[in-house]
């Protein structure tokens, strides 16, 4: 049986740094190993979920949100069990995926706020596996995993619209630059350099492949390298402060 699995490749990055982040953060723990495969199925259980408010195909999407979901829950009680309060994080989480739903209702599964929104969805989760050995969510956590994979997905995603949907709008080119400019320089502003180098990668790929014919294939080729730079970065940031 083949696998029905997302097409939105950039989403396993999202799925990814996020949570290892809050992993190396807070500490890691056998528990995380069940946590983030039940995470993983979940992610796989959320795609045909949100097709079915398109409402087509309901039987083969219902089929396949069981198949992921189910696996999905019993590995999830796994961390549940040793930190019941960890469910508050998927209560979070709950408002974007239904932004996320009315988006694809609309056949509008492109649009930048459905973006940003699964962008905050994934990003919690770096909070959950952070507090799920570290028992608490402080500033460091809040900082160097929520808020600077939000910030890195946000400008992944200006760059890949500038470069595929967006690519003939000058406007949008100079909202994209500006804002890897300013994401670097305010890092740097609050002393967090090592934070500040880890998105000048991002800044580059904005500036110097704009333009160029990329196919979409090797967009997400670089996107990945640029992924495993920035998760590499940002993690050695969490080292020196924890």
């Amino acid at each position: 049986m083949k696998l029905f699995l997302p097409k939105q490749h950039g989403a396993w990055a999202m799925l990814i740094i996020p949570f290892w982040l809050g992993v190396i953060e807070g500490g890691f723990m056998w528990k995380h190993i069940p946590f983030f495969i039940g995470w993983l199925l979940l992610y796989l259980a959320t795609y045909p979920m949100l097709l079915l408010f398109k409402r087509k195909k309901i039987p083969f999407y219902t089929k396949w949100t069981l198949i992921y979901l189910l696996p999905s829950l019993l590995l999830l009680i796994i961390p549940l069990l040793e930190r019941p309060s960890i469910i508050y994080f998927g209560f979070l989480m709950l408002p974007f995926f239904m932004i996320n739903a009315y988006f694809t209702s609309k056949n509008q599964d492109r649009a930048f706020m459905n973006d940003i929104s699964a962008i905050f969805a994934f990003s919690i989760a770096g909070l959950a596996s952070s507090y799920l050995a570290h028992k608490v969510i402080n500033f460091e956590t809040i900082v160097f995993t929520f808020v600077t994979s939000i910030l890195f997905f946000v400008g992944c995603t200006f760059y890949v619209k500038s470069m595929i949907r967006e690519k003939k709008n000058v406007q949008f080119k100079y909202i994209s630059w500006t804002y890897h400019i300013l994401l670097v320089i305010a890092w740097l502003g609050f002393g967090y350099w090592i934070v500040g180098l880890a998105y000048v990668p991002s800044l580059l790929r904005a500036i110097l492949f704009y333009g160029k014919p990329l196919s979409p294939k090797q967009i997400g080729i670089y996107e990945i390298i640029n992924s495993a730079i920035f998760f590499t970065i940002a993690a050695i940031q969490i080292v020196l402060l924890t």
